[in-house]
């Protein structure tokens, strides 16, 4: 049984090396059209990729700004959020702190 395995192995990492060189011999030949290609729609997507980056570079400075006054708005809004629901208890822990403060100071 382990023989019959080993072959099958053999058998498979040897259909694996044979479709891994078909793959890099077809790379190869195809190599040329690639660049060509690639050099072609390169020079022609040139204009398009600039354009892309000024626009890009443009919204940024315009809606920067609105976006940052968006977050620290929602910063504050959830700073405010979270705080007045504690003000009550806030306001107790003055008033304890208060009280324990004026009664050190007779104490003393």
């Amino acid at each position: 049984m382990g023989a019959i395995l080993g072959v099958l192995g053999l058998f498979l990492a040897g259909i694996l090396a044979l479709v891994l060189l078909a793959k890099a011999v077809l790379w190869l030949v195809l190599l040329p059209f690639r660049l060509i290609f690639g050099l072609i729609f390169g020079v022609l997507f040139l204009p398009l990729l600039i354009l892309k980056v000024v626009i890009g570079i443009v919204l940024l400075v315009v809606i920067g700004p609105v976006v940052l006054f968006a977050v620290l708005a929602a910063i504050v809004g959830a700073l405010v959020g979270v705080v007045i629901p504690l003000f009550p208890l806030l306001c107790i822990a003055f008033v304890v702190w208060v009280v324990l403060k004026s009664t050190r100071a007779v104490v003393a």
